[in-house]
């Protein structure tokens, strides 16, 4: 019987006949690095971004843009505020002092009289009334034309008083007599020893003034600075 055993073997035994050597379990994954080749390398790096800064040339307009568009505010805010005053000036004077004795202001050094002014700023010229007129809407288009480039502050308010007194009398010159284009403006600030004028010539003198100044100092409408 142990001779038969010796010969056939048993399953209990290592060295049983037909048991091969012990095959390691793969069905775990080993702990530690396996030999597998490298993986996917990192990916392509990002593209270029979409919503990167823009470039040294794109900033400033983008910044030029809102701030072009607030000194143009301010140019027909100051328009509009000159025509209305002398606007509404010119039709209390028509309507209250007109054919009536002058209101004296400050004693007779400065009154309030109605006249008719065929002529231009302060009576000069009545022989040349279209010819006014023409100059006065040839004003407002440069003025327009020129707020597209505009960017200085103190360009804008200067450039709206020029524009609201332009209009002023220009209104005056369209729709009142004699005629179209050959209107008299309303004048009626009298003072002493000097010509009578309204409102809008005194925007457009200060206007002027103004832009005298500027020009003087250097500063053009597109708020660059320069020196001769």
């Amino acid at each position: 019987m142990a001779e038969a055993e010796r010969i056939i073997g048993t399953p209990d035994t290592p060295g049983a006949a037909g048991a091969g050597p012990e095959q390691p379990d793969r069905s775990v994954a080993p702990d530690g690095p396996t030999d597998a080749g490298p993986g996917p390398g990192p990916g392509p790096g990002p593209g270029p971004d979409s919503g990167s800064d823009p470039g040294p040339g794109e900033a400033p307009d983008e910044a030029a843009a809102p701030r072009g568009g607030r000194r143009i505010a301010v140019l027909f805010t100051v328009a509009a505020l000159a025509y209305a005053l002398d606007l509404i000036s010119k039709l209390v004077v028509v309507a209250k002092l007109e054919h009536h004795e002058p209101v004296e202001i400050v004693g007779d050094w400065l009154r309030f009289e109605a006249i008719r002014n065929a002529g231009a700023a302060f009576g000069f010229g009545e022989a040349f009334t279209i010819i006014f007129t023409v100059i006065a809407a040839a004003v407002i288009v440069v003025i327009a034309r020129l707020a597209r480039k505009l960017y200085s502050l103190p360009w804008a308010v200067a450039l709206g008083l020029l524009l609201g007194g332009a209009l002023g009398n220009l209104t005056d010159r369209i729709f009142r007599a004699p005629g179209f284009l050959e209107g008299a403006v309303v004048d009626f600030i009298a003072p002493k020893h000097f010509a009578v004028f309204n409102l809008a010539d005194s925007a457009i003198v200060c206007g002027g003034i103004l832009i005298v100044l500027l020009s003087f100092r250097g500063l053009d409408p597109d708020g660059t600075v320069h020196k001769d």
